[in-house]
């Protein structure tokens, strides 16, 4: 399973609460949270969702830190 090294970034740039982002998404406010604090790869169908929500392609997610 992947990492998602950019989520908290991007999620910050709208700005939107990860308790936002778990309504938006459907993905759970504690998978949001372990996986923006490296405790949790993501799944990809949770990347899918969540970049669904924020409006970015998945890889943008991924993408290594800029």
């Amino acid at each position: 399973m992947p990492k998602v090294p950019n989520l908290k970034r991007i999620r910050n740039e709208y700005p939107l609460t990860v308790r936002e982002l778990a309504e938006m998404s459907g993905v759970s406010y504690d998978t949001i949270t372990k996986v923006e604090n490296g405790h949790r790869e993501a799944r990809p169908s949770t990347i899918r969702k969540l970049a669904g929500a924020l409006g970015v392609e998945p890889r943008e997610l991924m993408k290594g830190k800029k």
